[in-house]
Formats: C-alpha cells, sequence, structure tokens
C-alpha cells in the first residue's frame, strides 16, 4: 500500500454534475457553491454562511419521510435544501479541510456522522448504525455513519475533515488500521471491523489500544486532528 496522500486544500472554478464551487480559507475553510437555476443542494442549515438574493431556502422534499427516524438516531430532523440561481457558502465552527467527493453513476460513499458540508440534490442519502465498533468504543452505544449514493447522474458530496485529510487507496485484500477518531470516510467497498491491541510489557502493561481496521479493495479517509464524540453531562 502506497502512503496516504493529502487531498487538495485550495479549489478554484471545480465545475462538476451542473455546480461550479470554491474552497478557501486556512484554518476555518469557507466552501461558496454558484447556482444557475437547474441543480439543487442539500445541507444541515446550522452549516450555511452566507448567500446572494437568487437563492431560496426550504426544507428538502421526501425529508419529512425519514423524520421520525432521524430523530431517533440523534440525528438533526430535517435537512435544508438550497435553490435557485447565485451563490451560496458553508463553514463549520471548527478548523479543519474542506474538499468535494465527485461521485459517478453507481458510487457510495459512507462518512463520519454529522461531517459533511452539503452535496447535490441527485445524490440519495441515507444513515445507519455500526454497533459492533460502538460496544468497543462507545459503551455500546455505537455510532452512525452517513451514507451518499448516485444513482442515475453524477453528484457531489462536500466534507469537512478536521485537521488535515489524507486518502488512503487500498487494494484487494490490503488493509490499514486507523484511530478510531481518525476515521472520516470510506467507499462502501472496503470493510471495516474493530481491533483491540493489547499492551502487556513496560509502561502499557495491562493496557489496550483500538484500531479501526479497514479492508480494500477503494478509499478511506484520515482526518489528522482525531474526532471523538462528545459526552453527555
Amino acid at each position: 500500500m502506497e502512503i496516504p496522500q493529502i487531498l487538495q486544500t485550495k479549489v478554484e472554478d471545480e465545475t462538476f454534475a451542473g455546480v461550479t464551487y470554491h474552497v478557501r480559507g486556512e484554518l476555518v475553510p469557507e466552501l461558496a457553491v454558484q447556482l444557475d437555476g437547474g441543480q439543487t443542494i442539500f445541507f444541515e442549515h446550522h452549516v450555511a454562511l452566507w448567500k446572494t438574493p437568487g437563492i431560496d431556502i426550504g426544507i428538502k422534499t421526501g425529508g419529512l419521510a425519514s423524520a421520525f427516524k432521524r430523530k431517533v438516531a440523534g440525528l438533526q430532523i430535517l435537512l435544508t435544501e438550497a435553490k435557485g440561481s447565485g451563490q451560496i457558502a458553508f463553514s463549520r465552527d471548527a478548523v479543519g479541510h474542506v474538499f468535494g467527493m465527485h461521485l459517478k453513476p453507481g458510487d457510495s460513499l459512507e462518512t463520519r456522522e454529522h461531517q459533511y458540508l452539503a452535496a447535490t440534490s441527485n445524490v440519495e442519502y441515507s444513515f445507519s448504525r455500526v454497533k459492533g465498533i460502538g460496544s468497543v468504543l462507545f459503551g455500546g452505544t455505537g455510532f452512525f455513519l452517513d451514507k451518499f449514493t448516485c444513482e442515475t447522474a453524477p453528484g457531489i458530496v462536500w466534507l469537512h475533515g478536521y485537521g488535515n485529510v489524507l486518502e488512503a487507496q487500498l487494494g484487494e485484500g490490503e488493509y490499514i488500521d486507523v484511530e478510531p477518531g481518525g476515521f472520516l470516510y470510506k467507499d462502501t467497498t472496503v470493510s471495516l471491523e474493530s481491533k483491540v491491541q493489547g499492551m502487556r510489557t513496560g509502561l502499557f502493561g495491562g493496557s489496550n489500544i483500538v484500531w479501526n481496521r479497514f479492508t480494500g479493495p477503494g478509499r478511506v479517509g484520515i482526518q489528522t486532528m482525531y474526532y471523538h464524540l462528545p459526552t453527555e453531562e
């Protein structure tokens, strides 16, 4: 396996799937998207930063169907949609790395929950609970993966990673072990399991290290600023 490569940190006038977008900024980057009245995009409302008057904001069509499941899962209930002609920009309140994942028809991508900024509306969104790894890491509560799938036309998912983002390209049967907080995204062709490494000698006697093991083929995204789920008071 080749060493993971850092993804591009700045983008100017990138056009794909009917939209043009820019990624700017060093510490807390901004994603700015140009819409021409054809394509629409959806996002979680709290990540919107600014927009021009020609952009209309509303509830994404079909969002109500999964509202109850999303509430039970602890996720935002409704998705917000932007349409019209003009520009709209997004950012998260955290130091990080913003980038677009270009998906072709038939492609699927799974990401850590709450780390996407936006996606074109022709991308299908769903989510699933990962229980096995959660029982090791999060006291049995598990965690959720957001899943984005393109069925008939190309689409884009824009993600935010904490710190910088590296991408590992895994061949068939190749694997990489990643600290659990470092995982950001993976192709659905990549399998995921937890590995516990015992440390029984020296200073680490009796301690364990937990890894997420990803086995190819496909891509795995690694964020350098480890993210851990917040704990309740």
